[in-house]
């Protein structure tokens, strides 16, 4: 049966994968708010340089996840953390000797998955070597993770290029205990807005954290022993719980009771927590998802999804292809 099942899942992604457009152009390219190049990118990009690219992806995606779901939070993660540092290209997957590259940084040394995309790259240079990138192997292996979950599927264009550079000092990723104000700002440091702020931040209905990540919000938010007042107080008394003051290890889900099911559940708990409600804009879209039960976050997630992969790409003779993902050339 679970063999039946698998071979369904395989089906199913090949149906929903075929490209139907091409190609995809740059939603930044009239707007000054992106860092990164103007290039455009490509659902058909490897249609001729790698034909089974996809399908490549897809294979070894489906034999990493199924077995452990959990992964699909994982890899989404690492995909948005990479995209949110120089842009999507890969940086995030380079390895330092000195531990002083993005990977290496503190929000990014519980991100896990780096194996599923070595995996897929290593299939992929037996396949065609030297050809895909790997900010385009972790592009298109996110989006695979959340379907094995059965999570929204959304359209990857392709043609980015690696980028060379990775920094633990540029790895300043929007902090968890910010505040609405901030991450607004954050968000429109990369073109993005707010709309994109609420609606990616249902990803967490799939997510876990950690109690050492909201023990500050819990226990001591301004210094004086107290909790943020934008939680909700019954809300921090169940965290309490769970969390003890020194404990930094303990996993929280961030959607209790829906962590492994990709939805809009998410949302109810966000109204109920009262976080993200502080704002006018998200707060229309997270209390128009709980009237409406979700009715346009799948399609809203997929279309966020394809903006932050045009963040800060490299395209052109930008950067190069790396050949392992973890060593720049």
């Amino acid at each position: 049966m679970a063999l039946k099942n698998l071979l369904a899942l395989v089906v199913l992604l090949g149906v929903v994968g075929v490209s139907v457009a091409s190609p995809y152009e740059n939603p930044f390219r009239k707007s000054q708010s992106n860092p990164g190049t103007m290039g455009n990118l490509d659902l058909d990009y490897y249609r001729y340089k790698c034909p089974q690219m996809e399908d490549i992806v897809r294979r070894v995606t489906i034999q990493y996840v199924s077995p452990k779901p959990t992964l699909a939070a994982a890899l989404l993660r690492m995909h948005f953390h990479d995209c949110f540092v120089r842009g999507c290209d890969g940086s995030i997957l380079i390895k330092s000797p000195n531990n002083d590259a993005e990977r290496d940084a503190p929000p990014n040394l519980t991100l896990k998955g780096y194996e599923v995309v070595d995996a897929v790259k290593s299939a992929l240079e037996i396949a065609c070597p030297g050809v895909v990138s790997c900010a385009d192997v972790l592009a298109l292996v996110a989006r695979d993770a959340v379907l094995v979950i059965r999570g929204p599927w959304w359209p990857v264009p392709l043609g980015r290029r690696d980028g060379r550079i990775s920094r633990i000092s540029e790895a300043n990723l929007p902090s968890p205990f910010a505040n609405v104000d901030t991450l607004k700002k954050n968000f429109s440091d990369k073109g993005l807005n707010t709309k994109d702020l609420v609606v990616l931040s249902g990803a967490h209905t799939i997510g876990v954290s950690s109690c050492g990540l909201i023990s500050s919000r819990i226990y001591n938010f301004t210094g004086r022993g107290d909790f943020d007042p934008a939680m909700n107080p019954n809300y921090v008394m169940e965290l309490k719980k769970r969390c003890q003051p020194t404990d930094v290890k303990t996993i929280v889900d961030m959607d209790p009771g829906s962590v492994d099911k990709f939805d809009s559940h998410y949302f109810d708990a966000v109204d109920q927590r009262k976080a993200l409600l502080n704002d006018w804009e998200t707060k229309l879209y997270i209390k128009t998802q709980v009237w409406t039960r979700g009715a346009s976050f799948n399609r809203d997630f997929a279309e966020s999804m394809v903006k932050l992969g045009f963040v800060g790409i490299l395209t052109g003779d930008q950067g190069e292809v790396r050949s392992r993902c973890d060593l720049v050339k």
